[in-house]
């Protein structure tokens, strides 16, 4: 049994980000499905879809990867941040920037999951749960 399932999405995607795979499985979820889309969206992922595989009781995301012109990682560095022993909340005006700038951290809000960027700029903070470049 997984203590984090997030950890273990995050773990998922750089591993197989370093060995250059082009789609990625994981066990879905609501918030897994959440932060997929906002992987897209921020253009660190091409796409992804829940998918119920034969023989299966649960769904999966399959997550299809993005490399860029000469098959350079586009994810750099996945971390996450906030765990489930350690939680990490911060203020609007605490929220961190990642690489100045160039960089995103994932925060979970009451207005749901987006980046430190849109967070800031609608005055919300939250839970900090990954930065990636």
């Amino acid at each position: 049994m997984l203590s984090d399932p997030i950890a273990d999405m995050l773990t998922r995607i750089r591993n197989a980000t370093r060995t250059f795979k082009e789609t990625v499985d994981i066990p879905a979820s609501k918030f897994k499905e959440e932060l997929a889309k906002l992987l897209v969206k921020e253009g660190y992922v091409a796409s992804y879809e829940r998918l119920v595989p034969e023989g299966q009781k649960f769904d999966v995301l399959r997550v299809t990867l993005k490399y860029g012109q000469k098959r350079e990682q586009v994810i750099k560095h996945i971390e996450r941040i906030s765990r489930p022993g350690r939680r990490a909340y911060v203020s609007a005006d605490n929220l961190p920037r990642i690489q100045r700038g160039l960089g995103v951290a994932v925060v979970s809000t009451s207005r749901g999951l987006m980046p430190d960027r849109e967070a800031r700029k609608q005055g919300v903070g939250g839970e900090v749960v990954c930065v990636l470049w």
